[in-house]
């Protein structure tokens, strides 16, 4: 893989903190729905280990993949979301230097599942978690998402959420 530009661990560490964020405000609909499915917390605690300064390891990507297959068994929209947003938290240290729009749903998908979520449990809570996502945004985080083109257009109501907030983010 050819690098577009560098990402710093730092730098790194500035999106998984965001998506790690997210992913822990709807870690419970997943655990709730799942209570003895524990790999959705297992990649969040991955993240954490790396977002609090230890290498990138194995664990970040065994426990990403365990938690996107927990969404792929998961019973409802909602804790799908919430594991899928897990897995992209514990990802996060694996971000692509690379300027190719879908490498931004690695840095917006998990906030954009966490609005979804919400979104499901009260349909006008979708844009006000969207306002929570953009204000909770560092500046750092902005910089990493201007480096790569704007999120492709999705079909999903998660993948539109996605398109909203990273269209607010880049104003």
């Amino acid at each position: 893989m050819t690098s577009d530009f560098e990402l710093s661990l730092d730098e790194l560490r500035a999106v998984a903190r965001y998506a790690t964020e997210a992913a822990q405000d709807v870690l419970s609909v997943f655990e709730d729905a799942h209570p003895g499915d524990v790999r959705p917390r297992a990649a969040i605690e991955a993240a954490r280990e790396f977002i609090d300064g230890a290498p990138r390891t194995r664990l970040q990507r065994v426990a990403s993949m365990d938690a996107h297959r927990a969404a792929k068994d998961a019973a409802t929209e909602a804790a799908r979301l919430a594991a899928q947003a897990a897995g992209d938290a514990a990802s996060a240290a694996y971000l692509h230097p690379i300027a190719k729009a879908h490498q931004v749903a690695h840095i917006l998908r998990a906030a954009a599942n966490a609005a979804r979520v919400a979104e499901i449990a009260e349909p006008a809570a979708g844009d006000r978690a969207i306002e929570r996502a953009r204000e909770r945004a560092t500046p750092a985080l902005i910089d990493i998402l201007r480096r790569y083109p704007p999120a492709p257009t999705g079909r999903t109501r998660a993948a539109q959420l996605m398109t909203a907030l990273d269209t607010a983010l880049r104003r």
